[in-house]
C-alpha cells in the first residue's frame, strides 16, 4: 500500500471521486501544509493557518498507479486558479500535490508539465513534500456519502 495526498478545492467532492476508484483502499480528508498544530476546520477556514484541505489516499499500486491517480486529480479541478475552486476562495482550497518520496515528486512534476499543454493559462499547482497530516473532524469524513449525495459527483 502507498499514500497519495492531494488538495483540489473542497475536500468533500475530491474524496467522493477517489472513493469510487478501483485500487483505492481508503480516503481520509484533512489538513496539511500549515503552521498550526491540530487545526480545526474553523481555524483552517480563516485562511490564516496555511493549511490546505486535502484527501489522503491509501492505494494498492498493483491495482492503480500513482500516474493514474494524478490523471484523476487533474480532472477534478481547474489547476490554473490560484487559491480557489469555483465559489470556494482561500489558500485552504489551493491546488497542491504532496509527495511522499522522490519517485512521486518526479512523476508529479512530469505530470504537471504534460497537463500544462492542455491549458492556455499557467498551472499554479504546488508540488511539495508532505508535512504533518491532520485528519479533519469526523463529520467531514465521507461527508457526501453520509448525506446521500456522493452519487452526484462526476
Amino acid at each position: 500500500m502507498e499514500l497519495a495526498t492531494f488538495g483540489a478545492g473542497c475536500f468533500w467532492g475530491v474524496e467522493a471521486k477517489f472513493q469510487k476508484v478501483k485500487g483505492v483502499i481508503n480516503t481520509t480528508v484533512g489538513y496539511m501544509g500549515g503552521r498550526l498544530k491540530n487545526p480545526t476546520y474553523e481555524q483552517v477556514c480563516t485562511d490564516k493557518t496555511g493549511h490546505a484541505e486535502v484527501v489522503q489516499i491509501t492505494f494498492d499500486k498493483e491495482e492503480i498507479s500513482y500516474e493514474k491517480l494524478l490523471e484523476i486529480f487533474w480532472s477534478l479541478h481547474d489547476p490554473t486558479q490560484l487559491n480557489r475552486q469555483g465559489p470556494d476562495i482561500g489558500k485552504q482550497y489551493r491546488s497542491v500535490i504532496f509527495y511522499y518520496n522522490e519517485t512521486q515528486k518526479k512523476i508529479a512534476e512530469e505530470s504537471k508539465k504534460q497537463i500544462q499543454k492542455k491549458y492556455n493559462r499557467k498551472i499554479v499547482t504546488e508540488i511539495t513534500h508532505v508535512s504533518k497530516f491532520y485528519p479533519a473532524e469526523e463529520y467531514h469524513q465521507k461527508y457526501l456519502q453520509k448525506k446521500g449525495r456522493a452519487f452526484f459527483i462526476f
